[in-house]
């Protein structure tokens, strides 16, 4: 598998900006390597155009989030079951916990962080997700994601390339932090009012 990815890699890293447009494409809803690593080297080989990549990744990596919504909307868990043989209801049944409890910003972090952002595309499909509202929360995750890493690179080169990640997780931790506690005063508030109303 190892191998096949280094050459998947290799493919789209010989096709320039068209290779990373079509690998965030692709990997938004199908096997193949994250873009992170094509858009690394090419941040580090020409940083002026750091964030012309990141934009690149965002919008090809949010349209791609599209297709695969429409695999799950139409395909449905055949489809789902289908591309993630290992564990796919393991995933589907993690996801669909984070959408009840959530909603969409559990795309908008899986769009951000590490999570595999194919196995929310397909889910948000399947689970009849707000298509616009699943747009916007890929669009901002997803831009926020790769742009960080270019604004990164563009500003300190390749001696922090082997810390990008340990950059993008602190970050993550950062952010859900923020909404955990966001959540928490909604549910909060929500619950006073109820009480409130009882009470009257």
């Amino acid at each position: 598998m190892h191998e096949i990815f280094t050459k998947m890699n290799d493919f789209f890293q010989a096709m320039g900006v068209q290779g990373l447009a079509l690998n965030s494409f692709i990997e938004s809803f199908f096997l193949v390597p994250p873009p992170d690593f094509l858009l690394i080297a090419m941040d580090l080989a020409n940083p002026k155009n750091a964030l012309y990549y990141a934009l690149v990744c965002t919008i090809a990596s949010a349209l791609g989030g599209g297709v695969g919504y429409g695999i799950g909307y139409w395909g449905g868990r055949p489809a789902f079951n289908w591309l993630f043989r290992k564990g796919g209801k393991e995933k589907f049944e993690a996801v669909e916990k984070l959408y009840q409890k959530y909603g969409v910003t559990a795309v908008l972090l899986a769009a951000f962080t590490p999570i595999p952002y194919k196995v929310f595309t397909i889910a948000s499909g399947i689970l009849n997700m707000n298509f616009w509202k699943f747009m916007l929360a890929s669009f901002v995750g997803r831009g926020a994601r790769f742009f960080i890493v270019s604004i990164v690179l563009m500003l300190f080169g390749e001696a922090i390339k082997q810390y990008i990640e340990l950059v993008i997780i602190a970050v993550t931790i950062v952010i859900i932090l923020f909404f955990v506690v966001l959540y928490k005063k909604r549910k909060s508030i929500i619950k006073n009012d109820e009480t409130s109303e009882n009470n009257g």
